[in-house]
This record gives structure tokens, C-alpha cells and sequence, in this order.
């Protein structure tokens, strides 16, 4: 998938979550008609049922559109993390394509039994809902799939590199405010050893046996001459 594909499909994403949401929280009153009674919810949701599912459905639609978006900018880098990165993307999508499915798919059968059933159908109907919404809303559609989308997310930023600069700058900043001179000194003499450490865990790097001594030497000069200024 192309670059620009991958962007146009994460601003249809954006474009889709934003009119459900408007659209569900005009007709339905969403998500806080999430807050009353599931009797409540469920007769809202009968007087409303073929717009609510719709535009459900086009939530879901945004959801789904995580998959490809995670496969496309999974093209953008071949580290380890982006690996990782793409395949917590799709399943991001997966759980909160069936946390927002339930509502086509489940709750018109909860709101029918709910309105028209006895008593004791109606009961079962709200009780039925109500484990629904814990279970496949709340646990897994939201809960976990926000966790999935904040790790896609972090890993994205990490495999990309977008905080190379500006983080590491405004640590060294702050930290030259903090320490002296020669503390701060040996510690940047550790950076080449630190990144070589990062670069084989995190990024499946491979490390030689010469790129190691260059390391070691370059860790020791720099800390000798540290050192030996400040004395």
C-alpha cells in the first residue's frame, strides 16, 4: 500500500469516526444514554433502531480502517517494532470492530424482547444486554481495544524515530541544569553504548564482535578525556 493511500484512508477514518459520533450522539444520545437503566437504553435505542445501527456500522467501518492504515504505515520502516507495530494494529481493529458490532447485530433482539416480551423475557433482555456491554463494550471494544491503539501507537513513534531529536534534547537540557559538569560528561561519554544496547534489543540490531570493541574504545576515550579536563 502506497503512502498516500495509507494517508487518504487514515483521513476517511477520521471523517467516518467524526460523523457517527455526531450522527449517534444527536439521535441517540450517545455515549451518554450509556449511563441509564438498559430499559432505558433499549427503548431509545427500538424508537431509533434502523439510524442507531447504521451509524454504528460506519463507527465500526473507522475502526476496521486501522488494519490497513497499521499495514500501510508498517511499509514506512522494517525494524522489529514495526513489525510488532503491525500486527497489534489489526488486532486493535479486530476487538473494536466487535465491541461496536454488537449493537447491528445484538441489541435490536435485546430491544425487541425488552418492549414486546413478558416480563420475564424483558428481564432476560436487559440482563443480556447489560453483560454485552461489560463484556464485549466495555472490556473489549474499549478497554482493550484502546490499549491496543496507545501500543500500536507507541511503537509506530518508536519504529519511525519521531522522537529521536527532540526527546534526548530536552532530557540532556534539563539534565545539564542538574548535574555538574563531569557527571554530565561521563554520562554522554556512555551514549555511543547506551545506543548500541537499544539498537540490539529493541530494534533486533546486530552487534560484531568489532563494532563492540569500537564501542568500548570510543566509551573509554571519551570518559578518560572527561575526566582528566575536569581534574
Amino acid at each position: 500500500m502506497s503512502p498516500r493511500r495509507t494517508s487518504f484512508l487514515l483521513i476517511l477514518a477520521a471523517v467516518l469516526a467524526n460523523l457517527a459520533f455526531t450522527a449517534l450522539g444527536s439521535i441517540f444520545n450517545y455515549p451518554s444514554v450509556l449511563d441509564e437503566p438498559a430499559g432505558a437504553v433499549l427503548a431509545s435505542f427500538r424508537d431509533h433502531q434502523g439510524a442507531v445501527s447504521g451509524w454504528f456500522g460506519v463507527l465500526a467501518l473507522s475502526s476496521a480502517l486501522l488494519a490497513p492504515i497499521a499495514i500501510g504505515v508498517g511499509r514506512l520502516a522494517k525494524t522489529r517494532a514495526m513489525r510488532v507495530a503491525v500486527w497489534v494494529g489489526v488486532a486493535a481493529a479486530a476487538v473494536q470492530v466487535v465491541g461496536l458490532m454488537r449493537w447491528p447485530i445484538l441489541v435490536p433482539g435485546y430491544a425487541s424482547d425488552a418492549v414486546t416480551g413478558s416480563p420475564g423475557v424483558a428481564a432476560s433482555a436487559r440482563d443480556s444486554f447489560t453483560t454485552a456491554s461489560d463484556i464485549l463494550g466495555t472490556g473489549i471494544g474499549e478497554t482493550l481495544g484502546y490499549l491496543l491503539t496507545a501500543t500500536w501507537t507507541v511503537l509506530v513513534i518508536v519504529a519511525l524515530g519521531i522522537l529521536s531529536a527532540a526527546l534526548p534534547f530536552s532530557l540532556e537540557m534539563s539534565a545539564l541544569r542538574r548535574l555538574t559538569a563531569r557527571a554530565y560528561g561521563v554520562l554522554a561519554s556512555l551514549e555511543p553504548a547506551i545506543a548500541t544496547v537499544v539498537g540490539v534489543v529493541a530494534l533486533g540490531q546486530t552487534l560484531h564482535a568489532t563494532d563492540a570493541l569500537a564501542t568500548l574504545l570510543v566509551v573509554t576515550a571519551s570518559v578518560g578525556a572527561t575526566i582528566e579536563g575536569s581534574g
